[in-house]
């Protein structure tokens, strides 16, 4: 079923023979494999001809779910002019982003820099030496409203090189170096100092300005998710008590649940939505967003006003039964991504006519369902990248959400959804893109982990344990202490992506914290002392995103925006932070400040580029709590205790054990009574040892013990 929306996509097109893409493990470079055009995966053999030959590199970037990825394929890549012109005059190389997002990032740059846009399609001409001219997103095979057509931009480029080389090498040079200066260059002030809480305060207000009152969200159409920013301000009004923050946050939390951006019927979010009332997504759905958006609907669960709570949760425990039934491998990896289209059209796995509605549903359910979900005739999408688009097409999405839905209403909605799920069951499903990247697996097992806790689910703390098993014992070498980037079908890559060690590393963490099991707080050490040695800056303070061995990588960045998703940088900066609380080993918490010294005039001039790095950086302006549960992690009086640790909006916080390699203090604490005993310290005062988790959770609620408060008293010995 899942491989029906790919197969019917192959069925349309000619059949060429296969490329050298067919031997790649990539769905997305598969995709490619068969079109007439010379692909070469990136690699020494491309630049290898491209330098003996002297030819001018096309760079293809794209990813498996990208809709117009499809489009300029369909259109552009099995053309039969098309591909003749590019296999005689170019070197055609074709990059999954999502297993290179190091290389996609340099060459966005480098687009951007250029001020001709960015998106994926990415297609970046370069010269032999991987030095990039010229590039764009997505071109028609032919001239279109305005646009330049493909066939017309790679002569005109051929029709350059031919004439002025030289030329085009001496500007390729020139942006080269310039964008070496402006994104590998920055040093470490010799007076750099913490920049404290003050970074995260003056991010929200500059996203307040651009709040949207009326529909919720931090931008104008086209509408992503943010959950970072929505993270922030969140946090901000839960924090400082500020009101109007907390309810931008929460409204648009609400918002988007309520609109076409979620899946009414299935759950789980599509990537962004075209418009600015959250109502017509762009339907792909990945895993980065949803492990995201989990985390802050479950902070929102903490930390929302008592009446908007129950939504809250309703929508975390949606991710989580979306990616358990759609996304997750029998040994309890988490797949990449759904595709937007089913059988060549965007949006056809989703959508419903009026008529098709009426004659699913009795007239009482029919009612209901078109009142509800705001169904009409003449529908709100249309698919206009298909040559036979869809009509009078529905996204399903609830215009009155604020209306509280009586008993029997909800009942009837229930019966509803149910109805058409079954019956949306049976079309054919997106393509799914099942490759395993350690990075996005680290995001999603950070949310599980945490909702395992905070919504009292053992079933999601056994998906996230497995989850960790899988990757310590199918993406982890722990004789090299490396970590592979993507694995699937058996097969691993080799490069080395600093991503991937910051989110698994986090995702371990918070894996440890719910289980207190300290298998995981020691590959935590591990992970992080591999992320040190493969990718810190030791003279200036920072993460690099490759390790440096990759010759073919052409700029070695420090990525330092935290955008669809977070900043490696931002997020090992925060778990370095909880390392140290959890250990006491002062490196930790070194490597996070030199870290966040380096990046201090980033959050000093553009905090709003690095929400999850000013949280950060708030953590480190104050002790955090200490949350340490003695007693065995296994029973039922344990787990009480850090479910209520959980339980509570307290972000500066670690959860511990007593059992080595936690911190010194931490093992000499004991059970009392017989009981499974909490100590919740802040620096080096505790409250009094509790076994109620009413009362942990109410020492986490107020304010730390004041300086001179005494300790708790000396453990039973």
């Amino acid at each position: 079923m899942f491989l029906a929306a790919f197969n019917a996509l192959a069925a349309e097109a000619p059949q060429h023979p296969a490329n050298r893409l067919a031997k790649e493990k990539s769905p997305y470079l598969l995709q490619h494999a068969h079109n007439p055009v010379d692909w070469y995966p990136w690699g020494n053999e491309a630049f290898a001809r491209a330098q003996k030959e002297n030819k001018p590199i096309l760079l293809s970037i794209g990813y498996a779910t990208c809709h117009w990825c499809h489009v300029m394929e369909r259109e552009s890549f099995m053309d039969k002019a098309i591909s003749e012109f590019l296999n005689k005059n170019f070197i055609a190389i074709k990059l999954d982003r999502e297993e290179r997002p190091d290389l996609d990032r340099i060459y966005m740059s480098a687009l951007q820099a250029m001020g001709l846009g960015g998106g994926w399609p990415l297609n970046v001409f370069m010269t032999p030496e991987r030095k990039p001219f010229f590039g764009g997103t997505y071109f028609p095979p032919q001239p279109k409203g305005g646009q330049a057509g493909f066939l017309d931009v790679i002569e005109r480029i051929h029709g350059a090189w031919t004439e002025k080389e030289t030329e085009i090498r001496g500007n390729a040079d020139l942006l080269t170096t310039e964008l070496a200066r402006v994104l590998t260059t920055a040093r470490l002030a010799p007076d750099a100092t913490l920049p404290g809480a003050a970074p995260l305060a003056a991010a929200v207000a500059e996203y307040m300005k651009e709040y949207d009152a009326t529909h919720g969200g931090f931008s104008k159409a086209p509408k992503f998710p943010q959950p970072a920013v929505v993270s922030a301000v969140l946090r901000h009004g839960a924090d400082r008590k500020d009101a109007a923050a907390l309810a931008a946050a929460v409204h648009t939390l609400q918002a988007m649940a309520a609109g076409g951006l979620y899946d009414q019927l299935g759950d789980g979010f599509a990537r962004y939505s075209v418009d600015d009332r959250w109502l017509v997504p762009h339907f792909e759905k990945m895993l980065y967003d949803n492990a995201q958006l989990a985390c802050v609907y479950l902070e929102a669960t903490v930390s929302a006003p008592p009446a908007d709570r129950a939504r809250m949760t309703e929508v975390a425990r949606g991710i989580f039964r979306y990616v358990l039934r759609d996304m997750t491998s029998p040994d309890g990896a988490f797949y990449s991504a759904e595709d937007a289209q089913s059988e060549g059209h965007e949006g056809k796995f989703y959508t419903w006519s009026k008529t098709e509605l009426e004659s699913i549903l009795n007239p009482e359910e029919a009612a209901f369902t078109l009142a509800y979900f705001g169904i009409t005739d003449t529908g709100n999408f249309e698919d206009h990248s298909h040559p036979a688009p869809l009509k009078n097409q529905n996204v399903l999405s609830v215009p009155d959400w604020r209306k509280p839905l009586s008993a029997s209403d909800a009942a009837l909605l229930a019966q509803v959804k149910s109805k058409l799920f079954e019956v949306q069951k049976k079309r054919v499903r997106p393509l799914r893109d099942d490759k395993v990247l350690a990075s996005w697996n680290g995001l999603m097992l950070s949310a599980f982990a945490r909702g395992s806790m905070i919504l009292q689910d053992d079933a999601l703390l056994s998906a996230a344990t497995k989850n960790a098993m899988f990757l310590r014992s199918t993406m982890w070498d722990p004789a090299a202490k490396s970590l592979t980037h993507r694995w699937r079908q058996g097969g691993k890559d080799t490069a080395q992506v600093f991503n991937s060690y910051a989110y698994v590393l986090q995702g371990v963490l918070d894996l440890y914290q719910a289980t207190l099991d300290p298998q995981w707080l020691a590959w935590s050490l591990e992970l992080a002392d591999a992320a040190v040695a493969t990718f810190f800056d030791a003279e200036h303070g920072g993460f690099f995103q490759n390790g440096g061995a990759d010759a073919t990588v052409l700029l070695r960045l420090k990525e330092d925006y935290d955008d669809a998703e977070p900043s490696g940088n931002s997020v090992i900066i925060g778990a370095l932070l909880q390392l140290a609380a959890i250990t006491d080993q002062p490196r930790w918490r070194e490597l996070a400040e030199k870290s966040l010294k380096f990046f201090a005039p980033k959050l000093a001039e553009n905090p709003g580029a690095l929400p999850l790095m000013a949280q950060a950086a708030a953590n480190a302006s104050t002790e955090p709590y200490r949350v340490v549960v003695a007693g065995d992690p296994a029973a039922a009086d344990a787990m009480s205790l850090r479910r209520a640790a959980w339980s509570v909006h307290a972000p500066n916080k670690v959860v511990l054990g007593t059992a080595a390699p936690a911190e010194e203090f931490a093992r000499s604490l004991t059970t009392r009574e017989g009981r499974a005993t909490a100590y919740v310290c802040s620096g080096k005062f505790c409250h009094l040892p509790t076994s109620d988790p009413a009362i942990v959770a109410a020492h986490l609620g107020s304010p730390p013990p004041a300086a001179g408060a005494p300790p708790a008293p000396a453990p039973d010995r």
